[in-house]
């Protein structure tokens, strides 16, 4: 028997049972297309991810107050404190270092903002000029902070797009007073960018000096130092440097973490990777369930077509031939199951994207192949044990139906 004719006669045989065929075919769309789907989901996680590091510069370090190796058992570990502060005294000395290229020290906090009686709770970011430059932000119009000592505590403030609009409405917000904890600030200008920076969205953030932000605070603490390396090469010697500078500050004391920003990222990748895979196997145990019914459907075709596959043998069909066509109708059925599960993959990640369009949820090629293979090799598997039946069947007995 040729492979067409073959194939031939595994088609018709499904077009005779077509209830059959398509509850078959929905149980093995379903799995294929719940692994396209999660995967999908996870890859898009991991890109929104790598896209989130991307925004915060190239060749970041991150130097964070107090370290985990040295206070982890400490008083000052429980109750949330760190041995030392870090200092705009240790920013300017850090800034210094020849292998630096921008630094911006952070403080973060949350107050309300207001103008002419209008207000609003906002995040309130204190930092340098330079932070324009090290997370890619953007301006709408006016300035940014201006480029002067870190311990100039100017009363001026650059606000995002929703707070403009929310405060000013269609008034020109630039030169105007606003309040901030009880403090009179003049906006400078008003940023263009869109999406999340230091985990918050810009639109709604207002950016003042770090030394105003410290006295709305009231801290003389950083929250963070941003430090943005000359290249790729000198992060190491820069990690040293810091390091060292720090030591001689705070007294002979490494009381600081630092975190590199292709440290974090791989490590984010990793995890999701890891995810991704873990809930793509979970959603391909439904494949397995799939190959369980088409072993049991299988197995009843067989007793249902016993007097054909007997014609066929006593037509010369050997018991290889009658196997080859058992798995070719259970093989056609994971394919064109496959092929749907993973249109239908595309069209719930397409919604996913309609509702979350930051997440970007594409499925990786590898997961495509990766469940159209499983969904063939469980259709295999599970097909073995009705071939094998059918293929064992006495001629004679199976003519007369038996």
């Amino acid at each position: 028997m040729r492979p067409l004719d073959t194939i031939a006669f595994a088609l018709g045989s499904l077009d005779g049972n077509r209830v059959r065929t398509l509850l078959m075919l929905l149980a093995m769309s379903i799995g294929v297309a719940a692994v396209v789907l999660l995967t999908g989901i996870g890859n898009g996680a991991r890109l929104y991810v790598v896209d989130q590091f991307a925004s915060l510069g190239s060749n970041l370090v991150i130097v964070i107050p107090g370290r985990t190796e040295t206070a982890s058992n400490t008083a000052a570990t429980i109750v949330g404190e760190t041995p030392r502060d870090l200092t705009l005294g240790d920013a300017r000395a850090l800034e210094r270092g020849d292998l630096v290229q921008r630094l911006a020290p952070i403080n973060i906090g949350e107050m309300r903002i207001s103008w002419r009686g209008r207000e609003r709770q906002v995040p309130v970011i204190g930092s340098t000029a330079p932070i324009l430059e090290i997370h890619h932000l953007r301006m709408d119009r006016g300035v940014f902070l201006p480029d002067e000592d870190m311990e100039i505590a100017r009363p001026v403030c650059v606000i995002g797009a929703k707070v403009n609009r929310e405060l000013f409405g269609r008034e020109n917000a630039l030169g105007e007073l606003v309040r901030l904890a009880g403090f009179r600030c003049r906006v400078i200008g008003i940023l263009g960018s869109e999406g999340r920076s230091l985990g918050l969205d810009t639109e709604e953030m207002v950016i003042v000096p770090v030394a105003f932000a410290q006295m709305l605070l009231n801290t003389e603490g950083l929250f963070r130092i941003l430090i943005e390396a000359r290249d790729m090469d000198a992060i190491d010697r820069l990690q040293h440097f810091i390091t060292t500078t720090i030591a001689k500050r705070h007294y002979g004391e490494k009381d600081v973490t630092i975190i590199t920003q292709d440290a974090v990222l791989a490590t984010f990748d990793k995890i999701l990777a890891v995810l991704t895979v873990t809930v793509a196997g979970i959603a391909a145990i439904s494949l397995v369930v799939a190959g369980i019914l088409i072993m049991n459907v299988m197995l009843m075709a067989v007793a249902q077509r016993t007097a054909e596959i007997g014609l066929c043998m006593a037509l010369g069909a050997g018991k290889s031939q009658i196997t080859t066509l058992v798995i070719t109708e259970a093989l056609l059925l994971a394919s064109i199951g496959g092929l749907l599960g993973i249109g239908l993959g595309f069209v719930g990640s397409w919604i996913t994207v309609q509702f979350y369009p930051a997440l970007q949820a594409t499925p990786p090629l590898w997961a495509i192949g990766a469940a159209l293979g499983t969904a063939l090799g469980t259709g295999l598997i599970f097909a073995l044990l009705p071939a094998r039946r059918a293929a064992r069947l006495d001629p004679i007995r199976a003519l007369a139906g038996h």
